[in-house]
């Protein structure tokens, strides 16, 4: 997941830790890597980021950097379980409630008062209309 290069000119080293200023403060925070690019924030490969200075005067906040930090799989997870519950609410109604599969005069799928709609399939695909549109 890791692409981002180290903001220091000439260096092509691989980004691990995010370097950004509080200047009314006179302080430097040097930390992990940003999840996304900040555009006040520098982003710096392990060297540069071992050897940074500040002005005299300022102060430096070091947060522990991780050296390889590995991805967690709780997000991924819970956002397959979450993409599953919708698939399987659509795909199969509950039997329970009375809800048949209709096919409109457009060749749209829908399933009753659950007002999802399905426009089209493409391989794994599904259009699903907007029920608040």
């Amino acid at each position: 997941m890791r692409s981002r290069r180290c903001s220091r000119a000439g260096c092509g080293g691989e980004a691990v830790a995010t370097l950004t200023y509080v200047y009314v403060d006179s302080t430097a925070v040097l930390g992990p890597l940003a999840g996304q690019v900040e555009p006040h924030g520098y982003d710096l490969c392990g060297r540069h980021a071992g050897a940074l200075s500040v002005p005299r005067g300022w102060e430096v906040i070091r947060l522990a950097i991780e050296a390889e930090p590995q991805p967690s799989s709780d997000d991924l997870l819970a956002l397959a379980d979450a993409v599953r519950e919708v698939g399987l609410s659509y795909d199969q109604p509950d039997p329970d409630s009375g809800v048949t599969p209709r096919r409109g005069a457009d060749g749209a799928v829908g399933y009753g008062r659950t007002g999802i709609v399905e426009l089209g399939r493409r391989g794994h695909l599904t259009v699903l209309a907007d029920p608040d549109a």
